[in-house]
């Protein structure tokens, strides 16, 4: 279980997850038999007040799964989520409403999450009338304002439906609609995945303020590795519903462990400098959940793997202090600076 926090400090974690895994009923082969569907597995990670932790992998490596699961909206098969040392499963009544106003999702479509009959004054007084955070209507339309403003939305737009408002647009609503109810995390599913690339940066650049001015903690769910890296304080790296690395962003970016890390940080784009670029390609694609490889899921994609590798699954081996790495090679691996800035692998 690693967090940021020193070995001498006090301060309990937000959100503790110990050995998460969610399993799906499935059906596969000509003869449609029955099957399980491997989301996550053993996953375990503790999240601190006011901390930015990065989800980030290929489709398909359980990041959305474990948000829903933080959230409340899919049941773990095994393990167990506190929120401030609450098990979230046995929560009802009051204090499951007080969970739900203190972590709130935003959404990677923000034109699928906003209801199209319901006007953006409309969408963010909703979840004040909900929790009774407004006692008169002028003082929602008050704290509407006040919301709009926060996200950078001009009062103008309040009386607009969503599909009169650009994407950008609708997704700072959606920023806005979760801030309503002063939560403490937020869940940020794929946030900018379907903007353009400088309203997406934008999007990203408000989200990191609006965590600073009210010290929210936030799980920043994202396929780009770059992203995730400029915003997170610490980056959890996960493959097929299994944990590969967990580092501060500055190690992850600089000095990444695992073969499969070093891959995704090849892959970041590089402004044209004129010198040759080294890249990591992976072979394949991503195995199936319904039937992930023994031993190391990654290791049918890895240019290191080893027989070994097909008989052990590697244990999460601390290698730094704060950095975790499920390699059998993870001592081995030397990490150094190509020409255009991208990791390479060397074994040493």
């Amino acid at each position: 279980m690693l967090s940021r926090r020193g070995a001498g400090c006090v301060n309990m974690p937000l959100l503790t997850v110990e050995d998460l895994s969610v399993r799906f009923p499935a059906r596969r082969g000509l003869f449609r038999r029955p099957a399980l569907l491997q989301a996550v597995t053993n996953v375990s990670f503790q999240l601190d007040p006011g901390e930015i932790l990065g989800l980030v992998g290929e489709s398909g490596s359980g990041k959305t799964t474990i948000g829903h699961c933080v959230l409340g909206l899919t049941e773990p098969s095994a393990g167990r989520i506190q929120f401030r040392s609450q098990d979230i499963s046995r929560l009802s009544g009051t204090t499951l409403q007080q969970f739900r106003r203190a972590a709130q999702p935003v959404f990677q479509d923000p034109f699928g999450s906003l209801d199209p009959r319901m006007r953006v004054e409309e969408i963010l007084a909703e979840p004040l009338a909900i929790h009774r955070l407004a006692r008169t209507r002028a003082a929602a339309r008050a704290r509407v304002a006040t919301l709009m403003d926060e996200v950078g939305l001009v009062s103008a737009l309040a009386s607009r439906l969503p599909h009169q408002l650009s994407g950008g647009q609708r997704q700072r609503v959606g920023i806005a609609r979760a801030l309503a109810c002063d939560p403490v995390l937020l869940i940020a599913d794929e946030p900018v995945s379907a903007l353009d690339v400088s309203i997406a940066a934008q999007v990203t650049n408000l989200l990191i303020a609006l965590q600073r001015r009210r010290h929210l903690a936030m799980i920043l769910i994202a396929h780009d590795l770059a992203t995730v890296c400029y915003a997170a304080d610490r980056v959890m790296v996960l493959y097929l519903g299994r944990i590969m690395e967990i580092a501060s962003a500055k190690e992850i970016f600089s000095a990444p462990r695992h073969p499969y890390t070093q891959a995704l940080m090849a892959a970041v784009p590089e402004p044209d400098t004129g010198l040759a670029a080294s890249r990591i390609l992976l072979d394949g694609d991503l195995p199936s959940p319904l039937a992930p490889p023994s031993g190391c899921v990654f290791r049918t994609r890895c240019r290191h793997a080893e027989p070994a590798c097909a008989e052990t699954i590697p244990p999460l081996r601390e290698l730094s202090p704060g950095h975790v790495a499920a390699c059998l090679r993870a001592e081995e691996a030397v990490v150094r600076q190509g020409a255009a800035g991208r990791a390479q692998f060397v074994s040493g």
